[in-house]
């Protein structure tokens, strides 16, 4: 894999990675940025978000469960002193659909996390993650009701 960032102004630099979908990054106004683009850590967020995310849609679909909504959150807090590195991480997953079960949540994510997400495997080397999941069934017009809810575990740096 290959990227290159280049330089614009200020803090602002364009990334261009082997997919050839430019990203635009920049800094805080506090750190001399201009707030015009995405910061470099929020990426690292985004990319394990993406990543796990993309495994477990990709699994329960397979699976065919009936999913009409599907968001990953990550919530990473970061040391105060620098290099403000990542210290834990909790990954929630969101599931909303037609009689899902609960099971093939918990296999799609342990399938994810175990085997096939390199960005939460590299990362569960460093921090401690810990996986939940939420699963709603959609009842209409907008309205969903929990039907399952828990904590998957705690990846540990080892």
């Amino acid at each position: 894999m290959k990227a290159t960032v280049q330089w614009n102004e200020n803090m602002t630099f364009m990334g261009m990675p082997d997919s050839g979908f430019p990203v635009q990054m920049d800094a805080d106004t506090s750190f001399g940025g201009t707030s015009s683009g995405v910061r470099p850590m929020e990426m690292v967020a985004l990319a394990l978000a993406g990543c796990t995310g993309m495994d477990v849609i990709s699994i329960l679909l397979k699976k065919r469960q009936q999913v009409t909504h599907f968001e990953v959150k990550v919530n990473a807090p970061r040391s105060p002193e620098h290099p403000k590195v990542f210290t834990n991480a909790l990954i929630t997953y969101i599931v909303s659909g037609k009689n899902v079960e609960e099971v093939a949540v918990l296999r799609a994510i342990e399938l994810s996390m175990t085997k096939y997400c390199p960005v939460q495997i590299m990362l569960g080397q460093v921090f401690p993650m810990e996986l939940r999941y939420e699963i709603y069934e959609e009842e209409g017009n907008g309205n969903r009701r929990l039907t399952a809810e828990g904590i998957w575990q705690e990846l540990s740096v080892e």
